[in-house]
């Protein structure tokens, strides 16, 4: 999948600058090769993007394409995120063992097993599907979908529709769930690509690839996680809908076994008019995003609208259900 994601975004810079030659160079990561581990479990913030950071910082590479749902909300001194490319259906999806073929998860059987490797989403699923048992299932789609169709371990797994849709197996996707189903991970669904800050040249070439909505959806989506201080040790979920000049984010935490959640919906405007910023704000870095061609009071509004949704359900006791699920996760 990193492949593939990889090779979309190459293939799209090559539409826009036939003149340069684009190398590209694989490597994998810690999250890659630990694959007997829960990643809630491992306790490392960049599980998929240091070792591709570090080739960055050495000038092995010029840009990383990474899963921006990968990607820390602050990111080491010296990179910046230099597109968000359009998001994908951010939604998750059920993937089902054949023998399940054509059903929901709610027509599963008491105690079908459902393998995830996400605290976000098993939270809110034994909320709402409390028949259902839900097992940590590890490795790249292929392996998963492999342990799904070979065992009989699983009835069923979740997966992102995105990256089922990436690899060419939308025909795999059972059910798509909604955001009343479950909400999903902040980024999904929107491939980022990682430069150095100071690289003003591979900057301005890569920020061609910018989709505004999605740097507008993705910049709320990140100023809620960070002020919340969540990661992938805690559920953190979200939902964003950009309409008619307005953006409304939806927020929610919850506690490991889906018991106890806050949730709320804020909204603000982000029509603004682009103005040519340049000068010592041209670089200004939102949340690790760096988007000159999106206009500065957009992206202001945007990750205001986070920081206040995050601190609306800090003030009602989000705190005390993160703190509770990172212990009880740690332990």
């Amino acid at each position: 999948l990193a492949r593939i994601q990889t090779d979309s975004v190459v293939m799209m810079l090559c539409e826009l600058y036939p003149d340069v030659r684009f190398e590209i160079v694989a490597m994998s990561t810690t999250g890659d090769k630990i694959l007997d581990t829960a990643l809630s479990k491992i306790g490392e913030k960049s599980l998929f993007t240091k070792e591709l950071e570090n080739a960055l910082e050495r000038n092995e590479v010029d840009l990383v394409v990474h899963s921006l749902k990968d990607l820390p909300t602050c990111l080491p001194p010296g990179f910046t995120i230099g597109a968000v490319c359009k998001r994908e259906n951010p939604l998750d999806a059920v993937v089902f063992h054949p023998k399940n073929c054509g059903k929901t998860l709610s027509l599963l059987p008491e105690k079908s097993v459902i393998g995830t490797s996400s605290l976000r989403r098993a939270a809110q699923l034994k909320k709402k599907f409390p028949h259902l048992e839900f097992r940590d299932i590890r490795g790249n789609l292929n392996t998963r979908l492999k342990k799904l169709d070979d065992k009989e371990d699983f009835s069923a797994i979740i997966l992102a529709a995105a990256g089922l849709k990436r690899m060419g197996w939308e025909n795999r996707i059972g059910q798509l769930l909604g955001p009343e189903d479950c909400l999903y991970a902040v980024g999904q669904g929107a491939l980022a690509v990682e430069v150095r800050a100071k690289d003003q040249e591979i900057l301005n070439m890569v920020s061609a690839l910018h989709d505004a909505d999605t740097v507008l959806c993705c910049i709320a989506e990140r100023a809620f996680m960070k002020r919340l201080e969540g990661g992938c040790s805690v559920p953190v979920a979200v939902s964003t809908l950009l309409k008619d000049g307005q953006l409304y984010l939806t927020g929610a935490v919850y506690s490991l076994d889906g018991s106890d959640s806050l949730k709320e919906t804020m909204q603000t405007g982000v029509s603004y008019p682009h103005q040519n910023e340049d000068g010592p704000n041209d670089d200004v870095q939102h949340v690790g995003i760096t988007a000159k061609n999106v206009p500065g009071q957009a992206q202001e509004a945007a990750e205001n609208l986070g920081v206040e949704l995050a601190s609306l359900l800090l003030s009602k006791g989000a705190k005390h259900i993160l703190s509770v699920a990172r212990q009880l996760n740690d332990a």
